[in-house]
């Protein structure tokens, strides 16, 4: 069986409202101003300590602010579902695809607040492998994460999918040389940030992620 690895934000999940609301939550106890919604949005994708670092620079603030981390996380905690929701046709796509591959998440996002997300939107019991930003792996793009997935579940980069919607995910995935499928609906098309080479399988919906992966070929 293939792998399929998912990234989480921008990809399986629209969690814009709830990070931005608990970016700026966080940088009102420091008294700062509200950053715009599409503004933090463009901060989101290399983990909870990089968003709050450039929020408290873009705030006018030091991003080395004592205890903003922890702040954001708390607050983030209480947040979290709100108005995050799964992106139409996610679930779906994700049932489909589990009847015939392996799935896993791989994502900067610390561990915890990745799972509670899954297990509210009953995605949880089809992805049994969660990488979260705060496991012992680097970071994506590195490519340790995906190269610990692959060896787990006995693939090869050639049986080996990452999808996600950003630039990360694509530096991710050819890294570990693994094939992608990038998901237009996502943060990274909405930043602008998008620099593929033809390689890709490219979609608009997430309805069409089982069938790109299905007729796609290696790059």
């Amino acid at each position: 069986m293939a792998l399929v690895v998912f990234d989480l934000d921008g990809t399986l999940i629209d969690s814009r409202l709830d990070l931005a609301e608990s970016t700026n939550e966080m940088l009102g106890t420091y008294g700062a101003a509200a950053l715009p919604v599409d503004r933090v949005a463009m901060m989101v994708g290399e983990g909870a300590r990089v968003l709050v670092e450039r929020a408290l620079a873009a705030a006018g603030l030091h991003p080395a602010e004592p205890d903003a981390l922890k702040r954001f996380l708390e607050i983030y905690g209480r947040r979290l579902l709100n108005h995050t929701r799964p992106y139409e046709g996610i679930p779906e796509a994700v049932a489909q695809l589990r009847r015939a591959h392996q799935l896993a998440v791989l994502t900067n996002k610390p561990e915890a607040p990745t799972r509670r997300l899954l297990e509210a939107f009953g995605l949880a019991s089809f992805f049994p492998r969660v990488i979260g930003g705060d496991s012992a792996f680097a970071r994506k793009p590195d490519p340790a994460s995906m190269h610990a997935l692959m060896k787990e579940h006995g693939t090869t980069p050639a049986s080996t999918w990452l999808v996600g919607d950003s630039m990360i995910d694509v530096r991710t995935a050819r890294n570990a040389g693994v094939k992608l499928c990038v998901v237009l609906y996502g943060f990274g098309q909405m930043r602008g940030e998008l620099e593929l080479d033809g390689t890709e399988a490219v979609v608009r919906r997430a309805d069409e992620i089982p069938g790109a992966i299905a007729k796609s070929k290696k790059p």
